[in-house]
């Protein structure tokens, strides 16, 4: 049995206690914070209730190996997973709208021929086809495995089949999600449709590479899911988990420094000194307190990816039947807002693209006659946006909810420096899924370290952001505290 320290309450780093204590190991969790779950928070007030953090799950199936892993309960017996359909409804800057069915691919293209012109469901159809090749060559190394110690063949091989494109004379291939959209879906609005997962990242897609074509055929291929009370249930679950399995809690404890002992990590010493031995060190990727550099010709973190600013409602008047519990409202200025967003001074977007949750759960509102909503928004990171930028995000989203203004009751701002606040990254950076291409400038580094006996788990370690990558990460060290090196995971 070791003695496993772990730095952070995130989703990641609970994965990793709930499947270390289940083999045998003594898990202590110290979270500088006083409760766990890292980005996925809950604001309450008056009787409304709302997701501070993701408001919606992909991939739930890692969730659910969690849980089958660490115990007899399943997933469902302890948190409500709901199919969401549509999966989305867009909006798009020409007015036009197009409301996707949930995980069906001929529902999809029919839906896009119908509400975008025969021809325009065809070729998104063909574009999923192309983005399952993607998804199937890198889903083991980018998800299910660690890093590869020759991660420069993730980093220089396009995974995505591009269709050869002729222009002036030449022949050419997309090497850009942007490129993509122009030369492959040629129709601006699914371009905006396929570049609206990228940049709900924080991801330019001007400079994305083509692998990003993954991103939307998760969603296609696995659906799009909501957690009834929200996705801090999701969090609640795997937390009682964690203490089912008998792993400590010491909240309101700062890690200043990871310990070294004769070359490997030994302990962490708290905020007020005191020293707390330790056979192995779990650590968030990013921020960590004594995390050493990696080696020289290793990946390093990525830098600079944005934030977010969240505008909660509570709204007086109920939601209708038959509403969509997610909308995407498209900018009707698509390159001013990717030039405010990722030039050379970033800045809040003057007209952004909005996301619009309306989740059609009776536990988040008082009663029947209100209605919760979450807007939410990229921005970069270490932004203060105020007043005026909420504003401009009510303005987008009355495109889809004519009238809004009128039925607020009152509205909440969360912005990069929440974010800041709950998960200690500067400037309240969200981190994205690991990409290939790209020269590996979309990789995360390895959840082994180059010091012995420590680990990175979570968004900002291997296999990157999202829900089911953190789920992933704890796995995977699990896995490597385990079984050691040779660990090459899940088979």
């Amino acid at each position: 049995m070791a003695r496993i320290a772990v730095i952070g309450a995130g989703m990641g780093a609970l994965a990793a206690a709930a499947r270390l204590a289940v083999a045998g190991h003594r898990v202590t969790v110290y979270e500088r914070t006083e409760t766990y779950g890292g980005a996925v928070r809950r604001f309450e007030r008056d009787g409304f209730s709302f997701d501070t953090g993701p408001g919606l799950l992909t991939l739930p199936a890692v969730w659910r190996d969690l849980f089958v892993k660490t115990g007899k309960e399943p997933l469902e017996a302890c948190a409500e997973l709901v199919q969401v359909d549509p999966s989305a409804r867009h909006v798009f800057a020409d007015g036009t709208e197009a409301a996707l069915p949930n995980a069906s691919r001929a529902g999809v293209v029919s839906a896009l021929d119908e509400a975008l012109g025969a021809g325009a469901g065809g070729r998104w159809g063909d574009f999923l086809v192309r983005a399952r090749e993607a998804w199937d060559r890198t889903r083991r190394p980018l998800l299910e495995e660690p890093l590869w110690p020759n991660w420069s063949v993730l980093a220089d091989r396009e995974p995505y089949p591009s269709v050869p494109h002729k222009r002036l004379l030449r022949t050419r291939r997309a090497g850009t999600l942007a490129e993509v959209g122009a030369w492959e879906l040629r129709d601006p609005r699914l371009a905006a449709l396929l570049e609206s997962h990228a940049l709900a990242y924080g991801l330019d897609p001007r400079v994305t590479p083509a692998s990003a074509a993954v991103l939307p055929y998760m969603e296609h291929a696995f659906g799009m899911w909501s957690v009834r009370g929200g996705v801090r249930e999701l969090a609640r679950a795997v937390y009682e988990r964690c203490l089912a399995r008998r792993v400590a809690f010491v909240f309101g404890a700062e890690v200043t420094r990871i310990v070294e002992k004769d070359g490997r990590a030994a302990g962490v010493e708290l905020g007020d000194g005191s020293v707390v031995e330790a056979d192995f060190v779990v650590a968030p990727g990013a921020g960590a307190a004594g995390v050493p550099p990696r080696g020289q010709g290793e990946v390093g973190p990525q830098r600079g990816l944005p934030s977010r600013l969240t505008v909660l409602l509570a709204l007086r008047g109920g939601r209708p039947e038959g509403t969509a519990h997610r909308t995407i409202v498209h900018t009707r200025d698509r390159e001013g807002e990717l030039t405010a967003l990722f030039g050379t001074a970033p800045a809040p977007a003057a007209a952004p693209t909005v996301t619009v949750l309306r989740p059609g759960d009776p536990a988040l509102v008082p009663d029947a006659a209100h209605e919760a909503v979450t807007l939410s928004v990229v921005v970069p990171a270490g932004a203060e946006p105020g007043a005026d930028l909420a504003e401009a995000v009510l303005s987008v989203a009355e495109r889809a909810l004519p009238g809004l203004r009128d039925r607020v009751l009152w509205r909440e701002l969360r912005t990069p420096a929440d974010i800041a606040g709950e998960t200690g990254v500067e400037g309240g950076s969200v981190p994205a899924p690991a990409l290939a291409a790209a020269g590996g400038r979309l990789l995360h580094p390895a959840n082994s370290t180059a010091l012995p006996g420590l680990f990175t788990v979570g968004g900002w370690a291997h296999p990157g952001g999202g829900l089911p990558h953190a789920g992933m990460s704890g796995a995977l060290v699990a896995g490597l505290v385990v079984e050691g090196p040779r660990f090459r995971g899940s088979q």
